[in-house]
């Protein structure tokens, strides 16, 4: 935990006089930085931000309650404690005060001791409250490579098995995430690919996903049927499911010998199917629906027949939902166009271009929902021998 005598305090007050006091008691127990305007005070804030602010109230220019609403929204002072020194004793100038978002707000003429007991008071709380979420952020980056872990990232033993090629990427849009694929060799004709999206974010939905995945590489292992694996898969996600979680799921059969690909989905984005020489097309027309509701649902299949050179565009709703700056959507019909733009690409360069697509797209717009993209595509080398 910081210690106090670390702790920097920002003094802001238009009269010297009170500076002198303030610094005077203070200047033993804490760093300080002063300002005698309001400007000066946001200035200083934004270049070092401090650990508290003693904020006057009436002061030439900007006053005490827009300095303290300005702190509130940026950044770097957004959660700092904000106490007011002022000389308005009136309870409506103090209501203002705590809307405006400070934490404590004493009046002057103010006694020394109290002012430095109260300091104390704020300081301890922030460094408290500092040190909890820095524990969180800890647990939270062990959570996150857990979980990031637990995907796929050496596809080159299946890829040479099986004569096909993988590109993949995941960024959850918080430190951990409910988009989830995975890979799974059931068999020297079998290849089994899931693609799905937890509802929810955070951490919830990153325990619901790895349930999800375990279950499904369980189930991929004996079930040669993609419907008959959502189904299993629903069954035992709903069956005990208090939270009412439910996750959209994509499960892909590849028979590297015949191209042959059977699809089933559970109500996830439908994939996008990349000909070596057409364009672009959804690989399946129905969405289905998502896992987790009740048991007992079933689900269909599409069958389709990869050729070398052809790709399978697996994505969560992350990318088609991703938006700009102005609120405009990226959309369907904008990833079937920008899919088009890779012909002839490898895997990897094709769901790195796609993101990168997005990127550009939402031009540094805040990433709201997990991105995930997974490709699919045919060597022609036949797989297994």
């Amino acid at each position: 935990m910081k210690k106090l005598s670390d702790c920097r305090i920002l003094l802001v007050d238009d009269a010297k006089v009170n500076l002198d006091i303030l610094v005077e008691g203070l200047k033993s127990d804490h760093k300080l930085s002063l300002a005698l305007t309001g400007e000066t005070a946001l200035q200083i804030a934004s270049r070092t931000p401090p650990d508290l602010v003693l904020l006057d109230i009436v002061m030439p220019g900007m006053d005490g309650y827009e300095v303290c609403r300005r702190m509130r929204q940026i950044p770097e002072t957004a959660e700092v404690p904000i106490m007011f020194l002022s000389s308005l004793e009136e309870i409506q100038n103090k209501t203002l005060g705590f809307e405006a978002g400070a934490n404590d707000y004493l009046t002057k003429p103010f006694d020394m001791l109290e002012v430095k007991a109260r300091v104390r008071s704020l300081l301890k709380a922030k460094a408290y409250s500092d040190e909890v979420k820095e524990q969180i952020a800890t647990e939270l980056r062990f959570a996150r490579e857990i979980q990031m872990g637990m995907l796929p990232h050496d596809f080159i033993p299946v890829e040479r098995d099986y004569g096909v090629q993988f590109g993949a990427v995941l960024e959850p849009a918080r430190e951990v995430g409910g988009d989830l694929y995975g890979i799974c060799a059931a068999g020297a004709e079998r290849l089994v690919i899931f693609f799905g999206d937890v509802s929810g974010k955070g951490i919830p939905a990153s325990m619901f996903m790895v349930r999800a995945i375990s279950l499904a590489r369980l189930l991929a292992r004996d079930m040669a049927e993609p419907e008959h694996i959502l189904a299993r898969l629903n069954d035992e996600l709903a069956t005990d499911n208090p939270s009412g979680m439910f996750v959209t799921f994509l499960c892909a059969v590849f028979e590297p010998k015949s191209g042959r690909l059977t699809l089933a989905n559970a109500g996830h984005c439908r994939p996008v199917l990349r000909p070596a020489d057409a364009p672009p097309r959804w690989a399946m027309k129905n969405l289905g629906t998502a896992l987790g509701f009740e048991p007992g649902m079933e689900f269909e299949r599409a069958e389709l027949n990869l050729r070398p050179g052809d790709s399978l565009i697996l994505y969560s709703d992350g990318v088609t939902e991703a938006f700009n700056p102005q609120e405009e959507c990226y959309g369907n019909d904008r990833l079937l166009a920008d899919a088009g733009a890779f012909n002839g690409s490898s895997a990897p360069v094709i769901t790195a271009g796609l993101l990168e697509k997005v990127r550009a797209f939402a031009r540094g717009a805040p990433q709201s929902d997990d991105i995930a993209i997974l490709t699919l595509q045919v060597n022609g080398t036949g797989g297994r021998t």
